[in-house]
């Protein structure tokens, strides 16, 4: 029987903060990270990949955190490990020593995330399919075993969510023919990030329209009058027909939200995205009431399903944006998808991260496939930077997210990659602290 051996978990870190890519009123001058975990097996040719995603400083500690998690993995049978995934998922998340740092949110939530990825990309390895389909192929039952439905039955039964899956069952075969052909619309928020210059803005969405993308996404709330300039722009490039979506990252009161989202009503955004602080369920419900028909989007912050059961249940949300490495990997995340189709709440998942695109291509494609059977207001966010990092790169062509093929999650990196953005000790890392020694040297004797 195949075992697990080890499991090793990499600190790894891009420079996004040198050409100011993911610069928004929040996070000005993040170096887009990964705690990255790989499942070791005594067979060669079966692993698992997995990550959680950070913006740098502190990644360190979603290492160490990851390591704690995976650590009653090692030692046991794979076919016991991926046979019952929501056995699996109970039993890492259960450790009551390390719950107590949480529970089910901050970093070691984001642990667990990276853990549980690796472990569903190791069953969908196992099965010689891709992670969509390994769910897609999934019945009903199974799906709601795996999914986390703790603290939820007053909001969804485990009835109710096998009735959401049964009654699309049937029909599953004919979407997934109609992905292969159209592929899973995305929006694009490479044109938007708020530390771009206008000529730059103008000419990523010049781009973005000639590429085939309908939807393009700014970052707004560090001026009010810049925001009108930049909004101006990019609704003149993209045209009054195309989706606008504007996304302030948290930087907002309620109020604030409220005055300045109205400002920008003119330039007809499709939402406003993380108005207010994540956790203010009714601060989302005030705002939505008072911008419409502006809609709100929120929900890469969302830290655990109890969250999104109450922003749902308080009508604060008019699109749901789940986050892949935030949330505790897919156990958690059937979950949220099974009360947004209940509560009629289309799923937009976040993604742009170094890894989050190619993971909620899967995500989104089984959505569609097995719980909302719709596209109507769903579209994925992509943004077009450190895919070549990976092995099997999430493929856009015409604002679509073509069908994953390769069996797993599509989390696994190049090692030349790991090996370059490894840090500290990384060669790009290791070179940038010799360059920055060599630089403080050279100005203490020139003084």
């Amino acid at each position: 029987m195949t075992t697990i051996t080890s499991v090793s978990v990499t600190d790894i870190r891009f420079p996004t903060s040198l050409s100011m890519d993911g610069s928004d009123a929040m996070n000005k001058d993040g170096d887009y990270s990964a705690a990255y975990v790989h499942i070791v097996t005594d067979d060669p040719d079966l692993a698992g990949f997995g990550f959680t995603f950070t913006i740098g400083r502190g990644n360190d500690l979603c290492v160490e955190a990851a390591r704690q998690r995976a650590l009653p993995l090692i030692g046991r049978e794979v076919a016991e490990v991926i046979g019952d995934l929501g056995a699996t998922y109970r039993d890492l998340q259960s450790d009551s020593q390390l719950r107590w740092l949480g529970p089910d949110k901050g970093v070691i939530h984001l642990a667990l995330a990276a853990v549980m990825n690796a472990v569903w990309d190791l069953a969908a390895r196992a099965a010689g399919v891709p992670l969509w389909q390994l769910l897609a192929e999934m019945s009903p039952e199974q799906l709601v075993d795996a999914a986390d439905l703790r603290y939820l039955s007053d909001a969804l039964t485990r009835e109710e969510a096998i009735a959401i899956l049964a009654e699309l069952a049937p029909t599953r075969q004919q979407r997934i023919a109609e992905l292969q052909g159209t592929g899973y619309p995305c929006y694009t928020t490479s044109a938007g990030w708020l530390g771009y210059s206008d000529e730059k803005l103008r000419r990523l969405c010049q781009e973005a329209v000639d590429a085939g993308y309908r939807h393009v996404k700014l970052k707004v709330g560090a001026n009010l009058d810049e925001d009108i300039r930049r909004l101006s722009i990019a609704r003149e490039v993209i045209g009054p027909d195309a989706a606008l979506m504007i996304d302030a990252n948290q930087v907002w009161d309620v109020p604030q939200a409220i005055e300045w989202v109205n400002a920008l009503a003119p330039f007809a955004p499709l939402w406003i995205e993380e108005p207010t602080s994540p956790d203010d369920v009714l601060g989302h419900a005030a705002i939505r009431r008072a911008v419409a028909p502006i809609g709100v989007a929120s929900g890469e912050h969302g830290m655990n399903r109890v969250l999104f059961k109450q922003m749902f249940q308080a009508g604060a949300l008019d699109f749901c944006q789940l986050d892949s490495a935030r949330l505790g990997s897919v156990n958690e995340i059937l979950a949220v998808y099974l009360m947004a189709k209940k509560f009629g709440v289309p799923v937009c998942p976040h993604a742009g991260g170094v890894g989050l695109c190619e993971l909620v291509q899967h995500l989104s494609v089984f959505d569609y496939v097995a719980v909302s059977g719709s596209l109507e207001g769903r579209v994925t966010e992509y943004v077009d930077h450190l895919h070549e990092h990976f092995v099997e790169p999430c493929i856009v062509e015409a604002g679509a997210y073509r069908l994953p093929m390769a069996p797993g999650y599509s989390a696994e990196m190049h090692p030349a990659s790991i090996e370059r953005f490894r840090f500290p000790d990384g060669d790009y890392w290791a070179g940038a602290a010799s360059e920055s020694s060599s630089w403080r040297k050279s100005s203490i004797a020139s003084r």
